[in-house]
């Protein structure tokens, strides 16, 4: 099972230009309302792999991280996209 898991987030921008997450959508259409954003930052997926804007999140009370994965392609509407890090079960 791939440990990446590419989700779909419902994102808000503020004044500055800023992309902060309000809602994820898991890969069987279960959606996790994103109580805070408390940290943005570049970092590594460490259990995944690729590196990217690292969301540190609180979900229903519970610290998680979402990435932004940036493409590569400097044309089009695609500009990269949001995956999680699988959890082991």
């Amino acid at each position: 099972m791939n440990p990446k898991v590419y989700v779909s987030v419902l994102v808000s921008h503020d004044e500055d230009g800023r992309m902060l997450p309000q809602e994820i959508t898991w890969e069987d259409g279960t959606r996790y309302s994103i109580d805070k954003v408390t940290e943005i930052r570049q970092a590594a997926a460490r259990k995944a792999g690729g590196q990217g804007d690292r969301y540190t999140v609180r979900i229903n009370g519970r610290q998680s991280y979402l990435f932004f994965e940036r493409s590569t392609n400097l044309t089009g509407n695609v500009i990269g996209r949001w995956f999680v890090e699988r959890r082991a079960c």
